[in-house]
């Protein structure tokens, strides 16, 4: 194959929260703009077939797609796939006219230091970044040359968690295209017995349910089949538009004649348990509430509509509100029981919640845990009743304390283990790793509440699933020194509708039977359930291999344990960190997953020096900024081959340094109206100030309040030339002439040695000759907000032809300076590392963290990985952050 088109590519798939419900698995497959019969651009796309196997809920999925060019040039194709958040991919292929380019999945930092070498030997590239509610998405594109043919094939895994009864495959069909062969093929195979199947699909007609879908069960086999004709997908009937467009669902249910069922295959079990019929454990929940003003408006009305819902499923639980802004209030002064007079009394309360104020999770957090631990110390609750808190926030604690660990650390010493936090994350603007971490601790879970029209659903959907709990402190016993390898068998509540799973490996080959128990706590008395297999019986059962791939049980155990490896990993701390992340690591590349460990990369047969593409599944939320929509890595991208300086956000001052591969970066902290100095040279004339703005409803104390630049004064005194940009207008001064500029406007203004081009409400680019340019970037938000108001972001993009003598913030650093980083450890947070910092003879300790640069895209942005220096730069800028505060912008 000529190297000459061969993709260099690097695709993010974003993991999710780890949904208690269903993970599902939308399949969307992205062409060109239709032309006549599946013809795009010269490429068609002549096959797609989704082909799932699902083996006792564990799910091996293969997508295939192929194409052809027609065109008599080479033309571009792309294959996109949605999967679950969930799911991992292990194994992607490309096969290009009979040459197949294999998927090899290695250490993240192996691949990506591949993916570097070919970035930095010219090759195209690429990055995709998605995200969703439960999807996110692969992709890849390849450049075809005329008339060959190409086959993507992607294989990924999954285990199907149940989910209010029933288990679910999600697959999101949008084709774009006709095309010749389309095709969807499920085949299950449940040795316990199919009680149900269902398949259905938002754009089948009546037509298409007919003669293109069929479905059918019959004992342990079912099987699902969607094969629509050229003529059955096209929009009309002369129409070249496809309306295989929107959600194809297939849910099912195994038949539950016994509360567990065991299976056992060369030497691995697992162990399904999923009760049924037995009564509900009494509730005492307390409702952690943010009222904040950043909940103002939509959100709140939500929460109080998804409030309203679930107080009509109370019924005889026990509840209260603690309701939190800057300070906390309760609806009662404890738990009470959800008669229907203090149903109807909390009704009128939740109508009444106003937002207003800050943040303070901790304080919110710590009053409705005591209260709880108070009603079961004081005897105002059922003795065989469970306890929960559900707390909802949509931003991060600004007010009281404030730092996560230590939020973490007094939640976890107030629980002590007793009962489960649930933590719902209203939207983008939250570090959710913090909700989700706190919340596996405390064994719950977090969950993501999306800004949709649905999000009151979304919370009544979440609160249903905990609604009814039928056991508690479930333990799962097998035989004494017979397992190895166990997945986590103790959990704090078994919810009706759900299923606990756990899975291990067999000590020995000569056992003739296994016994398994399960106790639990029920709302009368305590339960055992024991579970006896016969060994021979057991492979009888398992003898159609047919609708079994491979050794199943042992991969769904090494599925099971890698994704608990990786949960319990997110709070762990030093040597107990990194054996959590051997062992997944070692698992991961054994069974060929790519995890948040791993990455997939695409070579060429026999040359393994000549990789191409990379699969990388990096954590949700990684640097606690917002999950954007998908996007695309600009292909022409290089990285900075000389030193590149910025300021944006909070404000955030970083500092790229290409030669060390690394990048610098710290916080300034001064109160709104203050000017600071950015760059000063006195040999070219050049001056940039930026004067500080804050949040429109903020604290007081600088060190929580949220401020950015709102104002900058970029000067050339040898010009005579002076331009203040703020987030309205663009005011030049030429020679003591002015010119106001919107940034409704896209304009260019040129005169001898001096370039300034303003693109419409995105940038503003001022150059100053060949070797000075500047880029101001426009961030704009909701005009209404309550909180935020816009900013704007200053890029030093070439800055070779300033003096030595430049200074400033910023302008200190654009003369060669040198630093080393050594002693990376463990930090307070296990995300992020610290390190010492040798920079201008002062040792620093610093800690890896992440900006975001959105020079190129000021909505999203691409994420920059630096060393944080603390206390305002302390160390690493000349003398102290107050030697740069000037009295006005020029």
């Amino acid at each position: 194959m000529a190297s000459a088109w061969w993709p260099c590519l690097i695709l993010a798939l974003l993991s999710g929260l780890a949904a208690s419900g269903f993970p599902r698995s939308p399949f969307l497959l992205l062409g060109k703009r239709s032309l006549p019969e599946g013809v795009a651009n010269g490429v068609e796309v002549y096959s797609t077939k989704i082909n799932s196997k699902v083996t006792s809920r564990f799910a091996h999925n293969v997508v295939t797609t192929r194409a052809v060019n027609r065109a008599d040039t080479a033309k571009e194709v792309s294959f996109d796939v949605e999967l679950p958040k969930t799911a991992f991919i292990t194994n992607f292929t490309l096969t290009i006219d009979g040459v197949t380019y294999p998927g090899n999945v290695k250490e993240k930092e192996v691949a990506k230091k591949q993916y570097e070498k070919a970035i930095s030997q010219g090759k195209t590239a690429g990055l995709v970044k998605a995200s969703g509610r439960k999807l996110e998405k692969f992709t890849v594109s390849v450049n075809v040359a005329a008339g060959s043919k190409v086959t993507f094939e992607l294989t990924y895994e999954e285990l199907l968690k149940r989910h209010k009864g029933k288990y679910e495959m999600y697959l999101k069909v949008q084709p774009k295209q006709l095309i010749k062969h389309f095709e969807i093929d499920v085949d299950i195979f449940e040795p316990q017995g199919i009680s149900m199947l269902d398949a259905e699909a938002s754009f089948i007609t009546n037509d298409l349910l007919g003669s293109a879908l069929t479905k059918s069960f019959s004992g342990k086999k079912g099987h699902v089949s969607f094969k629509p004709s050229l003529d059955q997908q096209r929009s009309c009937p002369t129409c070249t538009d496809s309306l295989l467009n929107g959600d194809f669902t297939i849910t099912y249910d195994v038949n539950r004649e016994s509360p567990g069922n065991v299976q056992i295959v060369n030497g691995y079990f697992v162990h399904f348990f999923a009760p049924q019929g037995l009564p509900v454990v009494p509730k005492n929940v307390a409702f952690v509430i943010d009222i904040s003003g950043s909940m103002a408006g939509r959100k709140l009305e939500q929460t109080k509509e998804a409030l309203l819902r679930i107080l009509e499923d109370m019924e005889e639980d026990y509840l209260n509100f603690i309701l939190f802004s800057g300070d906390v209030s309760t609806w009662k002064e404890h738990l009470v029981q959800a008669t229907p007079e203090n149903l109807q009394e909390a009704r009128t309360f939740v109508k009444s919640m106003e937002d207003k104020g800050m943040t303070n999770i901790n304080d919110g957090l710590l009053r409705g845990i005591s209260m709880l631990n108070k009603a079961r110390e004081e005897h105002r609750v059922p003795e065989r009743s469970t306890s929960i808190v559900i707390m909802l926030t949509d931003g991060d604690a600004n007010v009281g304390e404030s730092r996560p660990e230590k939020i973490q650390e007094n939640v976890r010493n107030a629980i002590g283990g007793k009962f489960p936090l649930y933590n719902l994350g209203f939207g983008n603007n939250l570090n959710y790793n913090f909700l989700e971490n706190m919340a596996l601790e405390n064994h719950g879970f977090a969950r993501r509440i999306y800004e949709d029209s649905d999000a009151d659903l979304q919370l009544q959907g979440f609160y249903e699933e905990v609604a009814n709990p039928l056991l508690t402190g479930v333990e799962m016993e097998y035989p004494e020194n017979a397992i190895l390898g166990l997945t986590q068998n103790t959990y704090q509540h078994f919810y009706d509708g759900s299923e606990i799973v756990v899975a291990g490996h067999l000590v020995g080959e000569d056992v003739n039977s296994f016994k398994a128990d399960v106790k639990g706590h029920g709302a009368a008395n305590d339960l055992t359930f024991t579970e006896e297999v016969d060994m021979k019986e057991m492979e009888k059962a398992l003898q159609e291999r047919d609708y079994i791939f491979g050794n199943y049980i042992e991969r769904l155990w090494a599925y099971l344990t890698i994704e608990q490896l990786l949960e319990k990993r997110k709070n762990a701390h030093g040597e107990e960190k990194e054996n959590l992340t051997a062992q997944a690591l070692d698992l991961s590349l054994k069974y060929h997953f790519v995890t948040p460990l791993t990455s997939m990369v695409v070579t060429k047969p026999e040359d393994n020096e000549d990789e191409r593409a990379i699969a990388d599944k990096p954590g949700e939320d990684a640097e606690a900024t917002p999950v954007s929509p998908a996007m695309s890595y600009l292909t022409s991208y290089q990285p900075p081959q000389n030193p590149y300086y910025y300021v944006d956000g909070d404000p955030h001052f970083i500092i790229q340094v290409p030669e060390k591969d690394d990048a610098l970066c710290f916080n300034i902290n001064e109160a709104p109206g203050t000017v600071l100095r950015l760059i000063q040279d006195p040999v070219t004339g050049l001056t940039v100030n930026g004067q500080i703005v804050g949040d429109k409803r903020s604290s007081p104390d600088s060190k929580t309040r949220k401020t950015y630049f709102g104002k900058l004064g970029i000067a050339n005194a040898q010009m005579d030339f002076q331009v203040e940009v703020t987030t309205e207008k663009i005011t030049l001064w030429n020679r003591a002439v002015p010119s106001t500029f919107s940034w409704l406007d896209t304009v260019t203004v040129t005169q001898d040695g001096l370039s300034m081009m303003i693109n419409r409400k995105k940038n503003m680019v001022v150059s100053f000759g060949d070797g000075v340019t500047f880029v101001v970037v426009l961030h704009q938000v909701w005009k209404k907000h309550p909180v935020h108001r816009d900013f704007l972001g200053f890029y030093v993009v070439d800055s070779h032809r300033m003096s030595a003598q430049t200074h400033g913030l910023l302008g200190q650093f654009f003369q060669p300076f040198d630093f080393k980083v050594f002693d990376i450890r463990p930090g307070s947070d296990p995300t992020k590392p610290d390190a010492t910092l040798m920079v201008k003879n002062h040792q620093l300790t610093v800690t890896r963290g992440s900006q975001r640069d959105y020079r190129k895209d000021a909505s999203i942005g691409t994420k920059v990985v630096c060393w944080f220096v603390h206390n305002n730069g302390e160390g690493l800028i000349d003398g102290v952050h107050t030697d740069y505060i000037v009295p006005n912008l020029f």
